[in-house]
Formats: structure tokens, C-alpha cells, sequence
């Protein structure tokens, strides 16, 4: 797209959200015909007007595989944005996504407040997640009051989400995976354990679905 299509695209459509668009058109591939479920974040709370929130929103997405599969929305350039053009990424490069073993939308808010959170990390910080790292929880359940042996998390490349080429640059999909208190401390020890974990997680949980039942340690 040349620089004066894209300004005749604004002019014609002041609300475009292109960046919007990709992450939508991804999903819609792997969920054909699927109407996820949508949360956008509250407008006043959001950093643009003054607010700690640094997201847009969320999709919920229900995996026929039997789990949700969520996304953030505002990790990338959303809007249109003719300074940001011709980047090598997109904003940080990435929209987040976490599969979670639960049945309903509902269930999975305690996941958006915790992204909501890795977000402001990443903006307020200047620090973002590239695969193969790991978050502290602290050492306490990431659902704050459910109990859970899932105390921390490890970033991956989303198994099914792929990385798009954008008018701003790439946006890749990670993948935040749910992971025991036990393994994070093998992970702090020797980085390269991560490599390990995945794999040896990879073979009863292709998909890197997010139990929090999960009391099973694999490292």
C-alpha cells in the first residue's frame, strides 16, 4: 500500500483499525464461523486518557479442542498510524494469548486482569517478552484466591496463532502458558531448562492448554 493509498483509506474511513484487522483475520482463520466472545477494556481507564490500562480489549475465542483461547488487543498498532508505518515490528511486536482449560467466558477474567497487569509491565517498563521467558508470580496462584500449584508463567509462540506481516511490521503471538512453582525455580536456575520443559510439556499437552488444576511438575 503506497502512502497515498493509505491516507485516502483514512479519509474514507476514519475508525480503520488495520492493525485490529489482522489479529482479527488470523483468528477468523483458525475459527472459522466462530463469533468469539468480546471485552473492550474501560474507555476512561485506558493510558491514552490518563488511565493505567494499556490494552483496547479481548477475545474469547471457544476451541473446539475443548478450551478458550484468548487474545489482547493494543500490545500493537491497532489504529491507523502514518507515523508508524514501514516499521520491522508492530508497537512491541506482538499480541499476547493464553488457552485456558475452563467452559466459560466468565471463568476466564482473573487471565484478562493478569495480561491487563503484564501489560502495563511491558509499557511502564520498557520491557517486553520475547519467547522462552518466564514471569514470577511471586509464588502465589496466578487466579488470586483459587488455589493452584500454577504460580507462574512461561512464554512460548502461540501453537496455532502465526506471526503477520502488517503495514506497521510484524505482530507475532505469545503465548502464555501456566507453569508450576517447581519449574519456574528450574527455569531461574539454568535458562535453557525452558527448552526442556516445553518439550517434555508438548507431549501430553500439544496445545500448551493452561490447567490451573494442574498438580503434575515436569521439571
Amino acid at each position: 500500500m503506497t502512502i497515498e493509498e493509505f491516507r485516502k483509506r483514512v479519509e474514507d474511513d476514519p475508525e480503520w483499525a488495520p492493525g485490529w484487522e489482522i489479529i482479527d483475520k488470523e483468528f477468523d482463520r483458525l475459527y472459522p464461523g466462530v463469533k468469539p466472545g468480546h471485552y473492550a477494556t474501560d474507555m476512561a481507564s485506558r493510558a491514552v486518557f490518563g488511565g493505567n490500562n494499556y490494552l483496547d480489549g479481548f477475545s474469547i475465542y471457544p476451541s473446539p479442542k475443548g478450551y478458550k483461547h484468548i487474545v489482547t488487543y493494543g500490545m500493537t498498532q491497532l489504529y491507523a498510524n502514518e507515523k508508524a508505518l514501514g516499521g520491522e515490528w508492530s508497537k512491541w511486536g506482538y499480541e499476547m494469548t493464553i488457552k485456558l482449560r475452563e467452559e466459560t467466558d466468565e471463568a476466564c477474567m482473573w487471565a484478562i486482569d493478569m495480561m491487563l497487569n503484564l501489560a502495563r509491565y511491558t509499557y511502564t517498563q520498557e520491557r517486553f517478552f520475547d519467547p522462552f521467558d518466564y514471569v514470577s508470580g511471586g509464588g502465589k496462584s496466578l487466579h488470586t484466591g483459587v488455589e493452584s500449584d500454577i504460580t507462574a508463567l512461561l512464554t512460548i509462540a502461540d501453537t496455532e496463532a502465526q506471526t503477520q506481516d502488517t503495514l506497521y511490521g510484524k505482530t507475532q503471538f505469545i503465548q502464555m502458558v501456566g507453569i508450576t512453582e517447581s519449574e519456574l525455580q528450574a527455569l531461574i536456575e539454568d535458562h535453557d531448562n525452558a527448552y526442556k520443559l516445553y518439550d517434555l510439556m508438548k507431549k501430553d499437552n500439544p496445545d500448551f492448554v493452561t490447567d490451573m488444576k494442574r498438580t503434575k511438575s515436569y521439571l
